[in-house]
């Protein structure tokens, strides 16, 4: 199968202009191109588009693209990070997407520390509770916010959840109604070291419904891509 990825881009493209049209809260929207399993090759067509952000699962992934790609390229750690992880990435992302305890803040602001600059991260909160994925829950978040506010080297900018899959998208909504909710109760209480101005949530099936609810960062990969290649 051939995949138009400059076509399917421009759709995704379109399809955000059309959902902040249809009303997503006044916000200005990001698309991060999700980069998982595909090749230098096929990211480089959107790159030559003049889009540079991309978005990583993997440590390791990022670190092989990382040096094939142009340097204009701003790079999104979206997956899990583990502790041990932490200190590859320091010089290499602009925002980590999936703050999710306190251990791991401790070791972002222990890296960052040398370099003598706050590394900007997303609280991961796991709305539906799947056990499947990683995340706060909805009680934990904004505790967790306060407790991490006081260490210099970690940067909060806002909240990223994940819907559970469905096969119609309106149904998770709510998901992300109660996300926004959150997002905004945080930015209300002004804390201090907190600079609440980013809600990353929807992708590929759901990212039009996420921007109606507020998001202001989408990743979406294989709408852009195709479908992704394990070999």
């Amino acid at each position: 199968m051939i995949v138009d990825i400059i076509e399917n881009f421009k759709k995704v493209n379109n399809n955000i202009a059309n959902a902040i049209e249809k009303g997503n809260k006044g916000n200005k929207v990001s698309l991060i191109a999700v980069t998982k399993n595909h090749t230098i090759e096929e990211i480089s067509n959107i790159v030559n588009q003049n889009h540079f952000l991309l978005g990583e699962n993997r440590v390791q992934e990022l670190l092989e693209k990382y040096d094939s790609l142009p340097e204009e390229v701003q790079w999104h750690l979206i997956g899990h990070l583990q502790k041990n992880k932490v200190k590859y990435i320091t010089d290499k992302v602009k925002l980590i997407h999936s703050l999710d305890s306190y251990g791991l803040a401790k070791e972002i602001n222990k890296r960052m520390k040398p370099l003598e600059k706050p590394m900007d991260c997303l609280v991961q909160v796991n709305i539906a509770e799947e056990e499947s994925k990683f995340g706060l829950k909805i009680a934990e978040t904004i505790p967790f916010i306060e407790e991490v506010s006081h260490l210099p080297f970690v940067r909060i900018k806002g909240l990223m959840t994940m819907a559970p899959y469905v096969e119609n998208p309106e149904e998770v909504r709510p998901v992300f109604k109660e996300a926004y909710n959150i997002f905004q109760q945080v930015k209300e209480k002004n804390i201090p070291n907190v600079n609440m101005d980013t809600l990353s949530m929807g992708m590929t099936n759901d990212y039009q419904i996420a921007i109606e609810e507020g998001a202001t960062i989408v990743r979406v990969g294989s709408a852009i891509f195709g479908p992704r290649s394990y070999n």
